[in-house]
């Protein structure tokens, strides 16, 4: 299989994240076009124990995390791109005892801003469990006090 630079850089991305570890986020798929994230199904995440349904809470973390991954696929080199807005629309609940995906892709990119969009999905894109649109906010790429955090995204620090 050949390297995918953008799947890496996502991976580690989200293994720097102590609250995409504790979720258990995933990365499925990642391109210039967007990337795919799973958050598995677990009770940890049960909103409601009687139906087992999951809490909109993990899946808002979900897209967040997924528009916020998605400046990886549009930016040359990693930049620290914190949420300014964030807008969900959810659709219906997610069905318990599933993984759920979540896609996001950026559709405009400014000098100070990313504009983002994306669903939740469990067995169907066509049958979304939410929409989501965000925009992040551009600090730079070498934003004092995050070397650390950008090199560990760009496996720097290995």
């Amino acid at each position: 299989m050949a390297e995918n630079p953008v799947f890496e850089r996502a991976t580690r991305f989200l293994s720097a994240l102590r609250h995409c570890q504790v979720l258990g986020l995933q990365v499925h798929s990642a391109s210039a076009e967007g990337l795919t994230v799973i958050l598995p199904y677990s009770e940890k995440i049960v909103g409601n124990p009687r139906t087992g349904v999951i809490h909109g809470g993990a899946i808002t973390s979900l897209m967040d995390t997924a528009c916020g991954m998605s400046t990886l696929c549009v930016l040359p080199e990693f930049e620290v791109c914190p949420t300014l807005d964030l807008r969900i629309d959810y659709m219906h609940a997610a069905e318990p005892n599933k993984d759920v995906y979540g896609f996001a892709q950026c559709y405009r990119v400014t000098t100070d801003v990313i504009f983002a969009r994306g669903f939740a999905y469990q067995d169907d894109p066509e049958q979304p469990i939410a929409h989501v649109v965000g925009t992040f906010m551009r600090m730079g790429k070498g934003l004092k006090g995050t070397k650390g955090f950008g090199g560990a995204i760009k496996g720097e620090n290995q």
